[in-house]
């Protein structure tokens, strides 16, 4: 039954991409890409991969599809007509196509215990982490603790891509965007929207608070609950007015959360050279081991979701000030 429904997504899938690439409307190519993500998200919790399902809804299906039509704003309704040898881009795209397929036959078996992924270092995660970390979330301790230099880079390419969209939208204004009293007063003549938005913002906002801090026990952390959060508040924005979004989160503060992350992350890491330890090692922040790898966990985790808020809080004001 799993198989057929795994087929029946890949299907689903295939004809959203061909629609995409066929559309050069690019209000219906960015609602497909959103359709995508999610039809990938599904496919991603059939394999068990709920952590990484939940970061593809949350970003891919949510917050990305919001920059989108933010980006929207900046452009033509339409993709622009180019002279393009179609012949030649099929030929290419099928040869890297079956190339792939190909490269699948020396894959072992889904599931196959024999599996080098299987007989690596995952048995020795798996044995260790109830007895070094004692967290239910395996891949939260791989993340945060046993990979935290990898995750540490994670930070600050999120760090550097929001400073880079910021430098790049922050300069200038874009022809043919909304009025700025349109972008100020969003939705509020819209009494629909406006009531069930009001509605929905505190459960999203409270779910993403329960992802952050429930990503020890279950799927979730600070990537997935910093999109969530903000896509909270962007919503919040298209309801009452980018204006009053920003009298509860002014430029400043946002500019604030995009530098905490980085900064908490490596004050942690700095913490356990200073108490004697490595660079995040964070069994020294504690008398008890397992309570400082918890600790040190639940910071880190806390600078990961302050710092991806922040960014994409500030890649939609500065998406909504080009009208400025």
């Amino acid at each position: 039954m799993i198989v057929i429904f795994g087929i029946f997504l890949l299907t689903l899938l295939v004809i959203t991409a061909i629609g995409i690439v066929r559309t050069d409307n690019l209000f219906v190519s960015v609602m497909l890409m959103g359709i995508a993500s999610l039809l990938i998200a599904a496919n991603f919790f059939l394999l068990d991969a709920a952590d990484v399902a939940l970061t593809e809804a949350a970003v891919g299906a949510g917050i990305s599809t919001v920059l989108f039509l933010g980006a929207l704003a900046l452009t033509s309704e339409r993709e622009r007509a180019k002279s393009s040898n179609r012949i030649l881009s099929f030929i290419v795209v099928a040869a890297a196509a079956l190339i792939i397929i190909y490269a699948t036959f020396d894959k072992p078996r889904f599931g196959d215990p024999d599996a080098p992924v299987q007989t690596h270092v995952a048995p020795w995660y798996l044995e260790k982490t109830p007895e070094y970390i004692d967290i239910p979330n395996v891949v939260t301790a791989v993340l945060c603790s046993y990979r935290g230099y990898d995750t540490l880079g994670e930070v600050f390419v999120v760090f550097t891509a929001g400073i880079g969209v910021l430098v790049r939208l922050g300069g200038g204004k874009a022809a043919g965007v909304l009025p700025q009293e349109k972008i100020n007063e969003g939705l509020r003549h819209h009494l629909i929207p406006r009531v069930v938005g009001r509605v929905l913002i505190p459960f999203i906002l409270l779910f993403g608070l329960y992802v952050q801090f429930h990503g020890e026990y279950g799927p979730g952390g600070g990537f997935q609950a910093g999109a969530i959060i903000a896509a909270s508040v962007i919503l919040f924005a298209l309801l009452e007015g980018e204006r009053r979004a920003l009298s509860v989160l002014p430029e400043r503060a946002l500019l604030g959360l995009i530098a905490c992350g980085p900064l908490l992350y490596g004050g942690v890491g700095l913490a356990g050279i200073i108490l004697g330890g490595n660079f995040l090692d964070y069994s020294v922040l504690s008398s008890d081991p397992v309570k400082g790898q918890q600790l040190g966990i639940l910071l880190i985790e806390a600078g990961v979701g302050i710092s991806v808020t922040g960014v994409l809080l500030a890649i939609f004001h500065a998406f909504a000030a080009r009208g400025r």
